[in-house]
């Protein structure tokens, strides 16, 4: 596994004019960064500041990106709405993540995402490759190298080569989002059925903008 998507990194590093990652620095975001970071160390990885995550989220953050000296990019709302998932997740997802991460990507011609099949049914049917349509009509290249690992994958990775993972895995989270509408799995077989108190399994992010 490790071998075949290094491999499918390296090529599309290389037609790539300007690349970025995203980064929630969940396992396999951490996993995704220290693969691209070995041909492009100065790859700019986009982290989604919604003012909502755990604090161990940000000290994470900060940490992995002093000791890997990350071009880390942190994206968010010009004016939070602390709260706003009380009355609508929908909203607060779309206020907080998808508007400004989607206008960050305006910038780039590729995006890297640590996206897996096994992650959520509503991943399954997840391409390793292909356009997405943000709403201004701009398209660019999606890529998801690690869509066909487990996460038994993405902990060998990560233990061979030494990176520590987020401390909340240890808490028995095994999808971890903004603090307020993230819980421990509630469905075993499903690691986002924690997400969203159960109501929804995506923000919005990875739902292109539909053909006008």
């Amino acid at each position: 596994m490790t071998l075949d998507a290094t491999t499918v990194i390296i090529g599309q590093l290389a037609s790539a004019t300007a690349p970025c990652v995203t980064s929630s620095f969940q396992a396999e975001c951490v996993v995704l960064v220290h693969m691209l970071r070995a041909h492009r160390p100065d790859i700019p990885v986009l982290f989604v500041d919604t003012a909502h995550h755990f604090a161990e989220t940000y000290a994470y953050r900060d940490r992995l990106a002093r000791e890997w000296n990350l071009n880390l990019i942190n994206v968010g709302s010009a004016a939070p709405q602390l709260g706003l998932w009380q009355r609508s997740t929908d909203a607060c997802c779309a206020w907080h993540k998808v508007g400004p991460l989607f206008a960050a990507l305006e910038g780039y011609d590729t995006w890297f995402t640590a996206l897996r099949r096994e992650q959520s049914p509503s991943r399954a049917d997840l391409e390793g490759e292909a356009p997405f349509r943000l709403p201004t009509g701009t398209t660019l290249r999606k890529l998801a190298p690690l869509a066909g690992w487990t996460m038994r994958d993405v902990e060998t990775y990560a233990y061979v080569n030494e990176i520590p993972l987020l401390p909340l895995y240890a808490q028995g989270y095994t999808s971890i989002g903004c603090e307020p509408c993230t819980r421990p799995p509630s469905d075993a077989s499903n690691p986002r059925s924690g997400r969203w108190l159960g109501q929804k399994l995506e923000c919005g992010i990875h739902i292109p903008a539909p053909p006008v």
